[in-house]
């Protein structure tokens, strides 16, 4: 995907992406073309190649756009907390899942359109993928933000790998929130303040010996996660 250096490159790339989002909305992920999105947005098909080399790329575009929107609304949220809050873990990673929620409530139609494609673990659209892997680590750094400062304790051991945890913990918000029919996906908000709460009260118990095996092998099973033998 080229990377526009110009002002005009950047209003070109978020013009054909906003096209893209809207025809994805309308017509579906799988029926939308390149050269529609190309007609919708203005620009040759040559240019909207130049900007995303493929559909995909286009979704990738969308996940980015949502990321920066994310953050910066976090940010915001983070700071806004009062001052006798802003240590308190569950303000803090309340204040982002919130905020991610809040952003991207407009495209909960959209994201439904595209959850298909991006379900496939083969596909290049799956959060899990390596063409994800930018807008995956900004969103696990955001996380990493979340607890820098606060009041969390944990077993040391499972400190840096955190964020990374709560990332995946925030995938299931997501897919929880692709599939919430509830209006203004309710259910969803009201998942996550019921979770938060109860998941740091599990997390501050790895500080004690007893829970630190369990630990261990949480671990292994993140850097080593058991595969089916060959038959």
């Amino acid at each position: 995907m080229a990377e526009p250096t110009t002002g005009r490159g950047e209003v070109t790339r978020s013009r054909i992406v906003d096209s893209a989002m809207r025809l994805f909305e309308e017509n579906g992920y799988q029926r939308t073309t390149m050269r529609a999105v190309a007609a919708d947005a203005g620009v040759s098909l040559g240019n909207a190649y130049y900007y995303f080399a493929s559909k995909e790329h286009l979704v990738q575009g969308f996940y980015d756009r949502i990321q920066v929107e994310h953050t910066a609304a976090a940010t915001a949220a983070l700071e806004a907390l009062p001052a006798d809050r802003r240590d308190d873990v569950v303000a803090r990673l309340l204040a982002v899942e919130h905020a991610f929620l809040d952003v991207a409530a407009p495209t909960h139609q959209l994201a439904s359109n595209i959850f298909a494609a991006a379900a496939d673990p083969r596909s290049p659209l799956s959060p899990f993928s390596t063409q994800s892997t930018a807008a995956r680590e900004k969103s696990t750094a955001l996380f990493a933000r979340a607890i820098e400062g606060s009041d969390l304790a944990v077993d040391k051991l499972l400190r840096p790998r955190l964020p990374e945890l709560l990332w995946l913990a925030h995938m299931g918000v997501v897919l929880r929130w692709c599939h919430d029919l509830s209006p203004d996906q309710r259910n969803t908000r009201a998942l996550v303040d019921r979770v938060i709460p109860v998941g740091v009260r599990a997390l501050r118990l790895t500080r004690f010996r007893p829970v630190r095996p369990v630990v261990k092998e949480l671990l292994d099973l993140l850097d080593d996660p058991p595969r089916a033998s060959a038959s």
